[in-house]
């Protein structure tokens, strides 16, 4: 998915550990996946961001991936309604928030189709130094 849509080769060490974390630490977050005839066609992260202004959680969707041959028939909405449907029953969760590349249009597309906006907010990271996760692919090397 990184490879796909950032250009970045994740090493598998770093994200393998970073998902084992993740699943010893549920209040964090949790994953979701599709299935279809026990193969796995689908998958998104959920990461939880306290919100003092709404004094709730805001449920993150991240790492969205779909098979390419499973992509524009609706798994991406599946899981999403099924993650709308879990917030529905906790009253901590306030509303739902994801990044999208800017050039990517489809899945800006997909989302607004589901009733996100656009907000006005861009996103803003700095790494501490040595933080590396990744190498960019072959043809995004300069």
């Amino acid at each position: 998915m990184a490879l796909e849509t950032e250009a970045k080769s994740l090493f598998p060490r770093v994200i393998g550990t970073g998902v084992r974390r993740l699943l010893a630490r549920p209040q964090s977050g949790f994953y979701v996946v599709a299935e279809r005839r026990a193969e796995l066609i689908g998958a998104l992260l959920i990461t939880k961001e306290w919100s003092d202004w709404r004094n709730g959680d805001f449920w993150w969707v991240q790492s969205v991936y779909v098979a390419p041959e499973h992509r524009g028939r609706g798994v991406y909405r599946r899981l999403y309604r099924h993650v709308q449907r879990l917030a529905a029953r906790r009253r901590s969760v306030v509303g739902f928030r994801l990044y999208v590349d800017h050039d990517n249009a489809r899945a800006r597309r997909v989302y607004r189709s589901l009733g996100m906006k656009e907000t006005r907010y861009l996103v803003f990271e700095q790494l501490k130094p040595g933080i590396r996760f990744f190498t960019p692919s072959r043809k995004h090397r300069r």
